[in-house]
Parts: structure tokens; sequence; C-alpha cells
């Protein structure tokens, strides 16, 4: 048998290049990598410090309108005081849209239930949205409707309504209806 891969050279080629040019590559790479890990982390700092000092200002302005608030509050009679909340409670009322409840309440409604009375409770600011406490009075003669209607102006969101009383019309003009008299809070689309 013949040996045909023998090499009796006595300095025998190595390729002693290849693994200093890896080796310098990946160091290169390496440098390079960190000066735009570095300068990104100073960018990110810098970013953070405005960011700190934007909120630390925003906070004492906060500090300075309460204690303003809180000057107010003790400057005024008890009197003037009630006159504050009345007026809040004028602007809330005019920014209740009664158009827009007779909208929603159209689009909530069966068509074989009609509306008898509807009486605003109160009208208050929730999440920068004026709502509203209703006393409303229906009519209609099946009362699994009405069940169904509650059911679906929960799950529509726009009206939470809750059965108080259910009296039978009597007289001719009844019919054999039934009138249902619900609290509802309503918070516009």
């Amino acid at each position: 048998m013949a040996v045909t891969n023998l090499n009796l050279s006595s300095n025998p080629f190595r390729n002693r290049g290849l693994p200093w040019t890896i080796a310098i590559g990946v160091t290169v790479v390496s440098f390079v990598v960190l000066v735009f890990i570095a300068r990104w982390t100073m960018e990110t700092n810098a970013q953070t410090q405005v960011a700190e000092r934007d909120v630390v200002q925003l906070r004492k302005q906060t500090d300075d309108l309460n204690a303003k608030i809180v000057q107010i509050k003790t400057t005024l009679a008890p009197e003037e005081q009630r006159t504050l909340k009345s007026a809040h409670t004028l602007v809330d009322r005019k920014r209740f849209s009664w158009a827009r409840l007779f909208e929603d309440l159209e689009a909530a409604l069966p068509g074989t239930v009609r509306v008898q009375r509807i009486a605003v409770k109160g009208v208050a600011t929730e999440a920068d949205r004026t709502v509203a406490d209703l006393d409303l009075t229906v009519v209609s003669k099946n009362p699994t409707i009405i069940t169904q209607m509650i059911q679906d102006m929960d799950r529509e969101g726009t009206f939470h309504a809750e059965l108080v009383s259910q009296n039978v019309q009597r007289g001719k003009d009844a019919g054999g209806g039934a009138e249902y008299e619900m609290n509802v809070h309503y918070v516009p689309r």
C-alpha cells in the first residue's frame, strides 16, 4: 500500500496571516460598535436629563397652582364658595347636549317602546366627558322588550339603566301596556 498524502518537507506551509487578519477585523468591528454604543448611551442620558428637568418644572408648576387654589379657597367666604359651586354646576349643565341625548336615546330604544318622561337628575364631568343621571319613564306592551332594551343599553355602554318600578296602565288609553320607570346613567358617545 502506497501513501500518497505524505509531506516530507522540513518547513511545511502554514497560513499564519489568516488568523491575525480575522482577529484584527473582529477587534476593529468591536471597537466601532463600542463607539456607537457609547454615543447612543450619551444621547439617551442627555434626553433623560432633559425629561427629568421637565418633570421637575411641571411638578413645581403643579405645586404653585395647588397653593394658589388653597389660597383662593381660604379667601372665599362660605357663601361665595357655594356660589362658585353653583356656577360650576351651571357650566356643566350648559355643556350637556339635549340633542345628542335624544339622538342616542332614539338609537337605543326599540320601535315599540315609547318615552313617557325624561328628567335630568344631575350633570357631572367624568374623564373630560359630560355625563348625566336621568329619570326615564317608558311605556311598552311587552315586558320582554324592556328587559332586552336594558341589556342592550348596558352592552353598548352609552346608557346604564336600572329598573325602578313597573306600573300597569289602566283606562281606555292604556291599550294593555305598562309604564317602566328607570334610573339611567348616560355617557355620551
